[in-house]
């Protein structure tokens, strides 16, 4: 088995540590745009989070990020690759033109790291449902308008909080899978190594419908373990292209064709099943939204560049379809 390669396809999945590492933060770089903490008292505690406004214009609307998989937190930084500030150079991109963001710690993660006490209490549907309560609330503060923006697995999680509330004018997926996570979790395995995606698919089956499987074999236990099961339970459970069939607000659909984390084919597969579609495929681009080199090696060498700026026909593809709302 290539272990180098398998390594760099869980790293893809960003599952090794759905919760934080424990790893001491380092303190932002203040933005050059108003910033001010958002809170959320939810069942557990508190949700934290982070609003960010244009210098000088009065807001109705609000852009809601939703970030990726793994301790990925508010900024779009995990302890995994180290910074690369992708979250926050978007919200600072969307304050220069205009438009405010609401950014934030997913349970587990950097401030809201109390709200998971064990793992296993982390599920896929608690997810959407924070986003849903994020949203609410910034309706109760005045926000007239809500755009949704998914990142990777948080395209999906956007897409269900569509489905599942009424209370968003617009929809964007970044980077976003086609495929239902246990298709791309045994695709990504068959890359790797064959008779390791053999090994998996009965545990991936068993979890489909919704069976726990309590051993686990220790070429896979960083994937399947017990505590993690809860949580890929109920991710397996959603469609993507499903969701994008239902979905009646506006969608845009944003890929970079050098991402090396989600096919960029699966943008088009998101924008085909949708109603109200627009497809932007952004040459260069990498799966956190940066220009990158044609090689491998350099392409995730930029998953620690925290001042690399964001790719510039992104975020001009991004601003012209809000600019149209």
């Amino acid at each position: 088995m290539n272990v180098t390669k398998f390594v760099v396809t869980v790293f893809a999945l960003s599952l090794l540590t759905l919760t934080a590492c424990g790893k001491e933060e380092k303190e932002d770089a203040k933005s050059l745009f108003p910033e001010e903490p958002f809170v959320l008292q939810v069942q557990e505690g508190t949700l934290h989070g982070s609003m960010m406004y244009p210098a000088d214009k009065i807001i109705e609307e609000v852009v809601i990020l939703v970030p990726g998989s793994g301790p990925t937190d508010r900024n779009g930084n995990n302890p995994q690759a180290q910074g690369n500030n992708y979250l926050k150079l978007l919200a600072e991109a969307l304050a220069e033109n205009g438009y405010a963001t609401l950014r934030y710690d997913k349970r587990g993660i950097g401030e809201s790291k109390d709200l998971v006490k064990k793992e296993s209490e982390l599920t896929f549907d608690l997810a959407i449902e924070d986003v849903v309560r994020i949203s609410e609330e910034l309706k109760s503060l005045g926000f007239s308008r809500l755009i949704l923006l998914g990142h990777s697995e948080g395209a999906l999680i956007a897409e269900a909080a569509v489905i599942k509330e009424s209370l968003y004018d617009a929809l964007i997926l970044v980077s976003g899978s086609a495929l239902p996570a246990d298709e791309l979790i045994q695709n990504q395995l068959k890359s790797a190594d064959q008779d390791l995606a053999d090994l998996a698919e009965p545990i991936v089956a068993s979890l489909k419908n919704g069976k726990e499987v309590p051993k686990v074999p220790v070429s896979l236990f960083s994937l399947f373990r017990p505590s993690v099961q809860p949580y890929l339970i109920s991710w397996f459970a959603y469609d993507p292209v499903k969701f994008m069939e239902e979905i009646a607000v506006p969608v845009l659909v944003m890929h970079g064709d050098r991402d090396l984390q989600v096919p960029v084919e699966d943008a088009s597969v998101l924008y085909e099943a949708s109603q109200e579609g627009k497809l932007e495929v952004i040459a260069g681009m990498n799966h956190i939204l940066k220009d990158s080199p044609l090689d491998r090696e350099g392409n995730l060498a930029t998953y620690s560049m925290e001042n690399l700026p964001l790719h510039e026909d992104f975020l001009d593809k991004l601003i012209e379809f809000l600019e149209k709302l």
